[in-house]
């Protein structure tokens, strides 16, 4: 990809349980209207989008009168394709990111590598079953979907905290600067990889 050339993507999806509109700006500034029906998840992504300076625009439609389950992962499978499309070949950019993310008594560690090989470690125990109405246990989801569709290997950890709000929130914008600085230009042709390709 030339080094000028924008790096976007736009994804559509709808299945019988969501209906999403997604676009995702990887050179952007953090500008962010993130309408998911999920106001924590809402929170979450602005958050990732502000750290990260990804412009993010998201509409979606879910049964949430079930849960938030279906849209939460299928958002995170819009975004990860939209990750995915927006790099292309992922060739010329630093590859790997990681980033220590402290809010208040909480510290997380994220750590990507744009490797074309989906893989989580998620290792973020959070005490709450709920925070507002918004199911904990529905971060590693998203997460999953959002690296699997990506293609990212992405090891994300807690490393001590308490409140369950601050946990998964340093979580976000940890994953939002570790993806900055992995799909941040270095000025090289095609991927970072001796084998030539990812």
């Amino acid at each position: 990809m030339r080094q000028n050339t924008p790096r976007k993507d736009s994804i559509a999806r709808k299945t019988g349980e969501t209906d999403i509109e997604l676009e995702l700006v990887i050179d952007g500034s953090g500008r962010c209207n993130v309408k998911s029906g999920v106001p924590f998840l809402d929170h979450m992504l602005t958050l990732f989008g502000v750290h990260g300076f990804f412009d993010l625009t998201l509409r979606a439609d879910g049964d949430i009168e079930v849960d938030d389950h279906h849209s939460v992962e299928d958002i995170g499978i819009c975004l990860g394709k939209a990750i995915a499309g927006a790099l292309a070949d992922k060739g010329g950019i630093a590859r790997y990111g990681s980033c220590y993310l402290p809010m208040d008594e909480t510290l997380a560690r994220v750590v990507v590598d744009v490797s074309n090989r989906p893989f989580l470690h998620y290792e973020v125990p959070v005490a709450e079953q709920k925070i507002g109405s918004f199911d904990t246990v529905l971060a590693r989801e998203f997460f999953r979907a959002v690296s699997q569709h990506a293609g990212l290997t992405l090891h994300i950890d807690l490393l001590h905290g308490e409140n369950g709000h601050h946990i998964i929130e340093a979580v976000f914008k940890g994953f939002g600067r570790a993806l900055r600085m992995a799909v941040t230009r270095i000025g090289i042709e095609g991927p970072l990889s001796s084998k030539g390709c990812l």
